[in-house]
């Protein structure tokens, strides 16, 4: 059943996050589907400029609804991510997007507010959700690249007047995350503070957090024995998730530890079976290993277990 982010967040609201979790093949899509409902957890299944243009959009759209009919328990939105106004417009024209963000943050914040406005006035005609973003992440991933002295963290004042001017849904705040698989050095780590601050002022509102893979050192450390260059590459603690969905943190996006466990399975698949040239042995391994991750996410973001409670939620039973 796919649903709005705003219908998912009403009930995970400062008691736990839902993983937006990022997709490129079919592989990935039936490791996320089984890890979500092995896991009992609703989920958000995001789509990239980057996977749109890929293989094509259509596609990727077509696969989601064949995976909504494999698992007909598991309930989902299906959500674009760093969009841009005309990607935006596209997705809410299309018909199967029930979210999508509008990443205006590069531009000066009257600029970003006005385009935010737009496409949240466009999105909500069709009932359809908006995430806008405010504040600036670093690191790469895809087509976005920040350099560090662009970075700036989420005013809590200035997202209070965001909000309120554009009627955004959810706002991805700027909180100390980065895109990629390289997000801290030393003892950096995230802003709570900021969340708190913006709750103050804008309380029950939903907020989300980009850049939040936990980069496992195991799944580095294993990719770099079998031959990968990996280095230096820190991220989220994941024990971190929860206490930020108790300050009202309802989406937290995971992309990159998805791209790790490919990387790992495939990386020792063919090291260990040189002689292999089917690719479907390694992707079966691959969608097992995927499934294991989304389901052990889903435990530490709080989502494990809270499926038919929010089906109860949308039932109205």
């Amino acid at each position: 059943m796919i649903v709005t982010t705003k219908q998912l967040f009403a009930h995970a609201y400062g008691n736990y996050a839902l993983g937006a979790y990022n997709i490129n093949n079919a592989e990935q899509i039936m490791g996320l589907f089984r890890g979500n409902i092995r896991s009992q957890a609703p989920f958000i299944v995001q789509i990239s400029r980057g996977a749109r243009a890929y293989t094509d959009k259509r596609l990727l759209e077509y696969m989601i609804r064949a995976a909504e009919e494999i698992f007909p328990d598991a309930i989902f939105a299906v959500h674009l991510d760093h969009g841009d106004e005309e990607t935006c417009y596209d997705c809410i024209e299309s018909g199967f997007y029930s979210s999508v963000m509008i990443d205006a943050s590069y531009l000066p914040f009257e600029e970003n507010v006005a385009v935010t406005k737009r496409v949240v006035e466009r999105a909500h005609e069709k009932g359809i959700s908006v995430e806008a973003e405010l504040g600036q992440l670093g690191g790469v991933e895809e087509d976005i690249s920040v350099d560090e002295d662009k970075v700036h963290l989420t005013d809590p004042e200035q997202a209070a007047e965001f909000i309120a001017r554009t009627g955004c849904d959810s706002l991805a705040c700027a909180i100390g995350t980065s895109h990629g698989a390289f997000k801290f050095s030393g003892r950096q780590s995230l802003h709570f503070e900021i969340i708190e601050a913006i709750q103050k002022l804008v309380p029950g509102f939903p907020l989300v957090m980009h850049g939040s893979s936990s980069v496992p050192q195991e799944e580095v450390e294993r990719i770099n024995a079998a031959g990968g260059a990996l280095k230096g590459a820190k991220g989220v603690d994941p024990k971190q998730y929860l206490p930020a969905a108790k300050l009202g943190v309802c989406k937290i996006n995971i992309d990159t530890d998805g791209r790790l466990v490919w990387t790992r399975v495939h990386r020792e698949y063919f090291r260990d079976h040189p002689e292999v040239f089917d690719f479907r042995k390694p992707g079966k391994v691959f969608m097992e290993e995927y499934a294991k991750f989304i389901a052990s996410r889903n435990e530490l973001l709080g989502s494990a277990g809270q499926l038919e409670a929010v089906r109860a939620m949308l039932t109205g039973e």
